[in-house]
Parts: structure tokens; sequence; C-alpha cells
């Protein structure tokens, strides 16, 4: 038996316009619409057929969170449902590999004998900081990047030792680390690294209402607090955060 295609596809950072020519094609084709909340806006859900099933698997604030497993059979399942030629189209915040468990829902996939594409996606790691004004690798400042998880720091399967990465890059983004700062930022300076190394925070990046704010390893957290940062919001430590002062186009930086 043949099944439907699984299309992983990456929404982008959260503005619509940074969707790939080949994401936008196979959304307008899909039969089936398996999407998160991050980085897929409206705008984005309307691109797909009227009569296309849409599924919401993302986590809403005071409702139960899909586990991966259930998403992961809800798309066998929704596949094996369609004939030759059906689409099932699972839309990711960003780009389906960077945090996004596509690996795990692509190795699921294989097992079950069920035809795959994966169409990459803007990463807000990349696309929160540009639009901030903060070059990630610069020839004066930056040769290495380190894209890092900040998410249920202390209870992940592989834990994230910070100060190891600190002394080894030269820039550090941090996903999902909302939350955790308090304690990704003890660590790092327990462990020694300089509380004048600089930091930068961009909020909802992309979107009209991106906002950005730079400031020390030392005074983040109080910056943070004192200009109320929510997710999602990108964390960037390394000298590049200074740039984000001059070189900001989008939105300029809160004092």
């Amino acid at each position: 038996m043949v099944f439907g295609k699984v299309y992983l596809v990456g929404a982008g950072p959260g503005d619509p316009k940074l969707l790939t020519v080949k994401a936008v094609e196979t959304i307008r084709a899909a039969d089936v619409l398996i999407y998160d909340r991050l980085g897929v806006s409206e705008e984005i859900l309307n691109m797909a057929p009227v009569s296309a099933e849409r599924l919401f698997v993302g986590k809403r604030t005071g409702l139960h969170e899909v586990s991966q497993e259930q998403i992961t059979d809800l798309i066998i399942k929704k596949a094996k449902e369609l004939d030759n030629g059906g689409v099932v189209v699972r839309l990711k915040g960003g780009d389906p590999f960077i945090f996004g468990r596509g690996g795990e829902e692509v190795e699921a996939l294989v097992a079950e004998g069920i035809a795959f594409e994966v169409i990459p996606g803007i990463s807000s790691s990349v696309a929160a900081p540009m639009y901030a004004g903060i070059p990630l690798t610069h020839r004066d400042y930056a040769a290495s990047v380190a894209i890092i998880t900040g998410h249920r720091m202390g209870d992940a399967e592989k834990p994230v030792d910070w100060v190891k990465i600190a002394n080894a890059v030269d820039t550090m983004v941090i996903l999902m680390g909302v939350e955790t700062l308090e304690g990704i930022v003890g660590k790092m300076l327990k462990g020694g690294v300089s509380p004048d190394k600089p930091v930068a925070m961009v909020e909802s990046g992309t979107l009209p209402q991106q906002r950005t704010i730079i400031a020390t390893l030392g005074t983040i957290i109080d910056t943070s607090k004192k200009n109320d940062f929510k997710p999602p919001s990108i964390i960037l430590i390394g000298e590049v955060a200074e740039l984000g002062r001059k070189l900001a186009w989008f939105k300029q930086p809160l004092s």
C-alpha cells in the first residue's frame, strides 16, 4: 500500500514573508495541516486550501500540551489515511531540524515506510539577531557560533555545560531560555565567565512588536525584568551583541 507523503515544513521566525517559495507551494497543496503555535500565524495557515484539515498540536497557556509521541502518531495516522499523492504538512516554527524535533519525526516515518521531504525554514536563532542588527559572526569579534536550547535546564535528557560552551565559542545563541535565564546566567558567572560579557535579548524577532535589549551578563537579569521580556525571545551572548547599538535597523534597542 502507498500512503500519503509527509512534508516537514519550516514556517520561519514569524514574518510570513520570510517563508521559502517551496514552503508556500507545499502549504497550498496540503490535504492535512498539522501545526505548532510559535512562528505559525493565521496568515500562513490561510495559505492552505479551505478543504485542508487543520490540526493544532502546539502549546496554549492553561491547556494540556500534546506530547511528542502523540504528534508523531498523528502524523503517521494521517499519512496512512491518504491515498498516493495526498499531502500531510507538518508545519513547524523556525526550522524543523533546529530544536524542532523534526529528526525524531523523520525516524518514525522511516520506520513506517512513509515517504517524506524536509523543507528548511529560517530559524529565529539567525533571523532575530539579524533584524536587531547583530551579526552572529564578524571578522573582528566572532569566528564561531553555538545554538543552544535553554528549555528545561537541569532536567533535559542531555544537560548543557554552559561554562564550557561560553569558553569555547565567540557567539552563543540560546533559544527557549527566557524562563531559565537566571539559572543559565548563574551557572556561567559561578563558572568564571566575565560579568562584563555583552548580552542581547530579542523578543518577537521579525514581527512588528519586536524589541531588543542590550546589557551584560551581570545586568541582563535585571534589565530583562525591567523591560518585562517574555517568550518568544532569543538570548545572544558575545561581543557581537554590542553591535546592535549601532547597527539596529528594524527596531532600536531599549535602554
